[in-house]
């Protein structure tokens, strides 16, 4: 007698089961429609040049998939170990439901892979199924970085590009000179900005090293190798890309870089990056016993993956799959008892209206503002710079202030970010807690870090206002940004700078001083512009 857990049974295993495609199809629509915020993330996201490769992955790792289901033949008579996959599927929409409910649509994405690794899990079985986690972790690929992760990595990149790259121009002899991520020849200078930072690259090339590695038939440290090698590689070759754009520049002018960088930002770093990857494992074969040739190393048979996709007219009606395709329409009618706007807009003034005169300081000239390019990379909904003064003995200080509406979809830029790529490099950087000194009550952490830039010094205070939160670290604050969102919908906030030159031979203690009582007076009227 057939277990319960099949709960029809429609003949031989070579026959249609409309009722388990059914049941699949309803299972994916309703997952569909509740991860529907993620997939418009995505959309979004392969719009970039960075995840322009994202439409690739799913057929990449279906393609995987097809390739690894021909190992497993059709199994005879019931499965009797769907139900682990049942509980990955509850976390998925679990997971989403975190996403759903804080507007972060990337954590909907990330949950739609949870997703299918169980509905995977539900059709074949753990003891089958769990085999099949590469090509279901290679999704993994198509899908953005968190913001702040991003960025993080970005300027990371940027930074080891440049040092690199300024290498390579000196062992050439060509006369150079690195300020953060500035190149100066001399007679200009070229900054190596985001595109430069070789994330354009390195997800791509990424994605074709994984498959690299799953296909490879070695060892599995080569693998490891394969896998890890796509990161120095590209890394490697965006520095050689910098530095030859460093001679053109040097020896034909600036003007020439434009139709260089189009031609050499495509496809050609990434076919020379392939070619290196597969170089590497030639190179590896070499010590290997017997020394097969790769071609021999990387099972490459496509054959038969239409009719191992054709196997899905065998799938079995199950309890299971019934649960599948249930927690999906329950996920779905109780999302629809959630209000569609569960924040209150937050009321404030615009910085426009900001106090010229705070205490003893008072603003210098007008307000400052940023280039078109900066403005749209920080993304800021309303922000406000400016110098203020309180007297000639006493050196400047720079206010700086921005506020987002919603951060669920980038929001605030940390300065560990923003000041390197300006060319200042942080001496000292540490989190601290000033409400001692401030006279306050409770806790007022913020980051203070001394910058320099040749015999320049300065001073650098700036924290995160997350409601009536003040917050320094900035992963901290996208968890607070999370665990708000899913409480009460808000997702608005902003970010405080203060800067000011160090004199000569002046003590870090005098320049906090000065940025101290700065603070104190910036905290009085700042609820009304950062509602908190």
């Amino acid at each position: 007698m057939a277990s319960s857990e099949d709960i029809v049974s429609l003949g031989d295993r070579s026959s249609f089961n409309a009722a388990g495609i059914f049941l699949l199809a309803l299972a994916t629509v309703a997952a569909g429609w509740f991860f529907i915020d993620g997939l418009d993330a995505l959309l979004l996201a392969w719009q970039t040049p960075e995840y322009s490769h994202g439409p690739l992955i799913p057929v990449l790792s279906a393609l995987m998939f097809l390739r690894e289901l021909k190992q497993y033949p059709p199994q005879d008579g019931p499965v009797p170990d769907r139900w682990p996959g049942v509980a990955v599927i509850a976390l998925a929409f679990l997971f989403g439901a975190v996403g759903k409910l804080s507007q972060v649509d990337d954590i909907v994405a990330y949950a739609m892979i949870v997703w299918v690794a169980g509905i995977i899990l539900i059709t074949m079985g753990w003891s089958r199924g769990r085999h099949f986690w590469p090509s279901v972790l290679h999704l993994v690929y198509m899908l953005p970085l968190p913001g702040v992760l991003y960025y993080k990595v970005s300027t990371g990149l940027q930074m080891i590009s440049s040092e690199i790259g300024v290498g390579i121009l000196k062992l050439l002899s060509v006369p150079v000179f690195l300020e953060g991520n500035i190149i100066d020849l001399g007679v200009m200078r070229l900054h190596v900005a985001e595109a430069c930072s070789g994330l354009r690259y390195l997800f791509p090339i990424m994605s074709f090293s994984y498959i690299f590695a799953v296909l490879y038939q070695g060892p599995k440290w080569h693998k490891a190798v394969l896998l890890l090698a796509a990161v120095p590689i590209t890394v490697f070759m965006n520095s050689v890309r910098i530095a030859t754009a460093g001679i053109i520049a040097n020896v034909y002018g600036i003007e020439w870089l434009e139709g260089f960088t189009h031609f050499f930002e495509g496809w050609v770093i990434f076919i020379i990056c392939i070619v290196l990857l597969f170089g590497l494992a030639r190179l590896m074969l070499l010590f290997h016993p017997g020394r097969p040739r790769l071609a021999d190393a990387l099972d490459l048979d496509t054959s038969g993956l239409l009719a191992q996709a054709s196997r899905i007219r065998l799938v079995r009606p199950s309890a299971a799959m019934v649960a599948a395709a249930g927690l999906g329409l329950a996920a779905l009618a109780a999302w629809q008892m959630v209000p569609e706007n569960r924040s209150i807009p937050a009321q404030r003034s615009a910085f426009a209206m900001f106090p010229t005169q705070l205490g003893d300081w008072q603003q210098r000239g007008p307000e400052e503002r940023l280039t078109p390019d900066v403005a749209r990379t920080l993304g800021a909904d309303d922000y406000r710079q400016v110098t203020m003064t309180h007297d000639a003995a006493t050196p400047p200080v720079g206010l700086f202030m921005a506020f987002y509406n919603d951060q669920s979809k980038g929001g605030v830029h940390s300065p560990e970010i923003c000041l390197p790529a300006s060319g200042w490099e942080i001496a000292k950087l540490e989190r601290v807690d000033i409400a001692p000194r401030l006279g306050t009550e409770g806790s007022f952490p913020l980051n203070r870090a001394i910058i320099q830039k040749g015999e320049a010094r300065m001073m650098v205070f700036y924290w995160f206002q997350q409601g009536e939160r003040r917050v320094a670290w900035d992963f901290a604050a996208k968890f607070y940004l999370l665990a708000d969102g899913i409480r009460t919908g808000q997702t608005d906030g902003g970010i405080v700078r203060l800067t000011t030159m160090m004199n000569a031979g002046e003590s870090e203690d005098a320049a906090e001083a000065r940025l101290l009582d700065m603070t104190r007076a910036v905290i009085d009227p700042l609820p009304r512009f950062i509602p908190q």
